[in-house]
């Protein structure tokens, strides 16, 4: 599931963002939500990093999607 996410995030990369309507934005803003999750999920046993790390993607997600 997650490399088949990341597959459908690469080929729509650059259709949802913020300058694309509010359909486009909220669709991109739960895409970097659920790779957040994702992040999340793959580094529950390291609580600390999943923490950092899951918020940088979102970070980084939503701030690409408010500049795109």
């Amino acid at each position: 599931m997650r490399i088949a996410w990341l597959g459908w995030l690469a080929r729509h990369f650059t259709e949802y963002g913020y300058s694309q309507g509010l359909l486009r934005a909220a669709i991109g803003t739960s895409a970097v939500l659920v790779t957040a999750a994702l992040v999340w999920f793959a580094l529950h046993r390291h609580r600390p990093l999943a923490v950092v790390l899951s918020g940088l993607v979102s970070a980084l997600g939503i701030g690409w999607l408010a500049f795109h």
